[in-house]
């Protein structure tokens, strides 16, 4: 199935993951909503905005639709897709991009930053699906696609090495924590909505990308390194799960190089 005229709503859009993979549908004739909170760019170490990227689009021959979305926000998940019906008339696909990793451990968490994990990891994706379940449901079917990570990937039963356990105390446990309960709720989605012609997968980096935000917490806002990488299989791999028959290809658990070694893209 092409994508040349299709539309897909990318959140998070503005720079890293995001805004790489909104320019590769675009490239692949893809009409993008690019959906973010950046409207300026206040910090060197974090370059891009909505309007930056939605440029980038339109570069690709695209038409594109920028929008200031919070999607912790209900109401603007449900402006997100009326502006994006009212702009283009359907929606075909939608990526839930956002993720926000917090620090500390079990002993050292602060509960505000668990409050937003929820939020933010857990119950945004769920209320971003419910938003647009009607919009693609209505435009002929379509596919969810939820970002996830090998954090979600647990090491199983212990006795655990030095090394685990310095991984354990240092934290990123609640992050892992939440990539697994998106994985196993994006599943259940997928089993939910696929007589509607929506299929629902998970995807995932196999590894670390240099974006924006993975090495913003190191990176000097005096003198900040820019030497970003680019998301390329994350791209090539998000178009080919657009471009399957929805109700075949649902309820998988991906990673973005091992689909390009298995696929050739």
């Amino acid at each position: 199935m092409s994508l040349s005229g299709k539309v897909v709503a990318v959140t998070g859009a503005s720079r890293g993951i995001g805004r790489d993979m909104a320019v590769a549908l675009a490239a692949a004739g893809a009409n993008v909503v690019v959906a973010a909170r950046s409207e300026s760019q206040p910090d060197p170490r974090l370059p891009g905005t909505i309007y930056s990227v939605a440029r980038e689009v339109e570069e690709q021959g695209a038409k594109a639709l920028a929008l200031r979305v919070d999607v912790t926000k209900d109401e603007d998940l449900e402006m997100l897709v009326s502006k994006t019906l009212e702009t283009f008339g359907r929606m075909d696909g939608f990526i839930y991009n956002p993720s926000v990793l917090i620090p500390g451990n079990t002993r050292t968490v602060q509960p505000r930053h668990l409050d937003l994990l929820y939020r933010l990891n857990i119950r945004a994706p769920i209320m971003a699906a419910r938003a647009v379940l009607d919009a693609i449901k209505n435009s002929g079917g379509g596919h969810i696609i939820m970002i996830s990570s090998r954090a979600g990937v647990f090491p199983g039963p212990g006795p655990y090495s030095a090394e685990q356990q310095a991984r354990g105390k240092a934290g990123g446990a609640f992050y892992g924590m939440t990539k697994a309960a998106l994985e196993r709720y994006s599943q259940a989605l997928a089993m939910e909505v696929q007589s509607d012609n929506i299929g629902v997968n998970v995807l995932s980096p196999q590894g670390r990308i240099k974006t924006p935000g993975n090495i913003y917490a190191g990176n000097s806002k005096d003198n900040p390194d820019l030497d970003f990488e680019e998301a390329l299989a994350m791209g090539k791999a998000a178009i080919w799960i657009l471009e399957q028959p929805p109700q075949s290809f649902t309820g998988n658990i991906l990673f973005d190089e091992e689909m390009v070694e298995k696929y050739g893209l």
